[in-house]
């Protein structure tokens, strides 16, 4: 019987993304590359740009594979359809949860984000804190905005001026302070949605002459340590281990292969790392690697989260 078994496998995963530009598929397939390795799987990534019709190609192209199973995700959070049950494999869904509560999808904590940002904040004597963020549309968003408001309001505080929800890109960044600075003029912080936002922000308050941090804090979210540490200063963010995500998706995956099914949803915790846009210190080795980056590695039009 497990002769058997085994002569049908094919020793390879698949891994279907809507990502194109890599941003979160890259450290999520980097992840589920780790913990399949050992069990000497190989990784088949196809890219759909968001196409169903083009989804549906890529797993018909799987299906000939013969492949183990799959894991599906994209380039953000919100819900979207499950790919069904009726595959010749198990599939996992990674950062995009399946709109079916029997499929299993491993996420990132995005309220505990927001909460991370606000508690680290407040802990670094912070008390107007702004928040400026990406498409009100992302669930993302939405949920980080939760786990922040949530932590302020256990401190009797609120957001200082209106929240600006916008584009996930440095230009709304720095427009978005400085309205957020007409708005509210005596802020001492601002957490940003992305660390895109985060250089943006950090941009616009040079422009207006705010001092980082003395003058105002700013918290980022992502870890994207190409643009976080090439900041000036380098910037704290919240890391939301999408490379943690992957390999939790593929250890799942391997189960289920093994005929260990699962359904659910399981949350990857985030961790906050301090560097010195929020006043913290940095330890020796983020000092010296953050001092290798250059402001000149980071295109200012890229414009996706």
């Amino acid at each position: 019987m497990v002769r058997g078994i085994f002569a049908r496998r094919s020793f390879a995963v698949g891994l279907i993304t809507s990502d194109s530009y890599g941003r979160f598929s890259g450290p999520i397939m980097a992840g589920a590359e780790a913990a399949l390795g050992t069990k000497k799987l190989s990784v088949y990534m196809a890219d759909t740009h968001g196409d169903l019709r083009r989804e549906a190609q890529q797993l018909g192209a799987m299906r000939g594979r013969r492949i183990d199973g799959l894991i599906v995700t994209g380039r953000c959070s919100n819900v979207r359809p499950s790919v069904g049950h009726r595959l010749p494999f198990p599939v996992v869904y990674a950062h995009t949860p399946s709109d079916d509560p029997t499929d299993y999808s491993v996420m990132v904590d995005d309220e505990e984000a927001g909460r991370l940002a606000a508690e680290h904040l407040i802990a670094m004597g912070r008390r107007r804190i702004g928040h400026i963020t990406g498409p009100e549309d992302f669930d993302a968003v939405q949920r980080r905005q939760r786990g922040f408001e949530g932590v302020l309001a256990q401190h009797d505080m609120r957001p200082a001026g209106n929240v600006l929800a916008g584009f996930w890109c440095e230009s709304w960044g720095r427009e978005a302070v400085h309205r957020l600075l007409e708005d509210a003029p005596d802020i001492d912080a601002v957490y940003c949605g992305s660390d895109l936002l985060a250089r943006g922000v950090l941009d616009g308050l040079r422009e207006a002459g705010r001092a980082v941090p003395e003058d105002v804090a700013v918290v980022g979210t992502d870890n994207w340590r190409l643009v976080a540490l090439a900041a000036r200063p380098p910037l704290t963010t919240v890391d939301l281990r999408l490379e943690d995500v992957g390999r939790r998706a593929a250890e799942v995956l391997l189960a289920s292969i093994e005929g260990q099914a699962a359904a659910g949803t399981e949350m990857v915790p985030p961790r906050l790392v301090a560097r010195s846009s929020s006043g913290a210190v940095m330890d020796d080795a983020e000092f010296r690697t953050a001092g290798s980056y250059h402001e000149s590695c980071i295109h200012p039009a890229h414009c996706s989260d």
